[in-house]
């Protein structure tokens, strides 16, 4: 070992205060010293940023969270009548009712008309998702549509009278919990959960992932919908997505048949949009798409939580997107009046009863559709093929 082993370096001035042990009298020692420090501080410094990772992560959980809404009334009012709703047949398939308000109510939503202090369900689609989650199929029930509506409870605490009247009055009689126990008594099949939003929080969704991209067979220029688009593939902004999927007397046939459809298509591709993973796997969009979605919704008690949706979600994410399905229930001009539908029988009795029992439900697409047009007329005695609805998946291209 060389004698200058113990020498400081040049240029090096040393105090002549003894050191103490352990306190680096050597330069190892002192090496030593320096790397605990180093290490002490670097951990610290780990350990605060984890902190304050944590306590953002859990703000930001928190302010998802606080942004949904119970809706305890609905589910007060139901649980009033559990004796009377149907039975749920298959363990883990789920339905939940998905209803849009027309509300004018709020600073935004007052543009789109006067707010007479009462809403109408705008759009409403029965969501089943079957067991194992191998398949969603989404069905709308026209506003049009004459049902029989059950007595409920008003916003002022009276009760209504029972009615025969058209279907998108129960939500304007007694809200959320009417609707869900009018489609019970329409299609009898127990609605496991529900959801609302109204218009402003579907504009905030589309907005929030970007726009979404729908194709147009001609171009739209319609002064009451403020809508002025070209044909063929447009993306739309949140307020043009609200007035595509509200428009009714002037795009297609000026019915709300026309107009359902335009919904369909539009969530399909809404749907595929948020599946994907520039969205999924990119927090900086994850987040608005999470804090638009939580914002505008109502549900009931279970779901309004970040980990009763989580839960919910997590389940749909092995489902292909031709395994998401968009039909309306199958009716026909109610014979009272011919701008009114009614239920065309047998076939909605057997899509409801195909998913009360959790059975496949198969849709006949645009595509399909379309081939079919172009083929001969079938020989008399061909079998007759399975039964399908009309209707179309997340993944058809309506431009193809």
């Amino acid at each position: 070992m060389s004698d200058t082993a113990g020498t400081p370096p040049e240029g090096h001035r040393t105090s002549g205060r003894p050191l103490g042990p352990g306190a680096g009298s050597s330069p190892s020692g002192r090496g030593r010293a320096r790397r605990r420090r180093w290490v002490w501080g670097t951990g610290l410094g780990v350990s605060l940023a984890l902190v304050g990772a944590a306590a953002a992560g859990w703000a930001v959980y928190m302010k998802l969270e606080g942004n949904i809404t119970p809706d305890e009334a609905a589910a007060a009012e139901l649980a009033r009548y559990e004796k009377d709703r149907p039975t749920a047949l298959v363990k883990d398939a789920l339905n939940i009712l998905l209803i849009g308000s027309d509300s004018r109510a709020g600073a935004e939503n007052r543009r789109y008309g006067r707010d007479p202090g009462t809403e109408r369900s705008d759009t409403v689609i029965l969501l089943h998702l079957s067991a194992g989650r191998r398949n969603a199929t989404a069905v709308s029930i026209p506003r049009d549509l004459m049902v029989d509506v059950p007595d409920c409870r008003r916003p002022d605490g009276a009760r209504s009278a029972p009615m025969f009247t058209q279907f998108n009055a129960a939500f304007e009689v007694g809200g959320s919990a009417c609707t869900i126990r009018t489609v019970e008594k329409l299609t009898d099949i127990r609605v496991d959960h529900h959801v609302v939003v109204d218009f402003e929080g579907f504009k905030e969704m589309v907005d929030a992932v970007d726009g979404v991209e729908v194709c147009l067979s001609a171009p739209i220029d319609d002064e009451d919908a403020h809508l002025h688009l070209p044909a063929g593939r447009v993306t739309l902004d949140g307020e043009q997505a609200l007035g595509y999927v509200r428009a009714r007397k002037s795009l297609g046939d000026g019915s709300d048949t026309g107009r359902i459809e335009r919904q369909q298509r539009f969530l399909g591709a809404l749907v595929n949009k948020v599946r994907s993973n520039e969205i999924l796997l990119n927090p900086v969009k994850l987040y608005p798409v999470l804090d638009a979605a939580t914002s505008s919704l109502t549900t009931d008690p279970e779901l309004a939580s970040l980990r009763g949706l989580y839960e919910l979600v997590r389940g749909l994410r092995g489902v292909p997107a031709e395994g998401v399905q968009f039909l309306t229930v199958p009716r026909e001009s109610y014979a009272g009046d011919v701008n009114r539908d009614q239920l065309a029988q047998p076939a909605a009795g057997e899509l409801f009863e195909r998913l009360r029992k959790d059975q496949p439900v198969r849709v006949n697409t645009h595509g399909e559709r379309k081939a079919t047009e172009k083929e001969t007329t079938a020989p008399a005695d061909s079998a007759s093929p399975a039964p399908t609805f009309s209707g179309n998946t997340a993944a058809e291209d309506t431009c193809a």
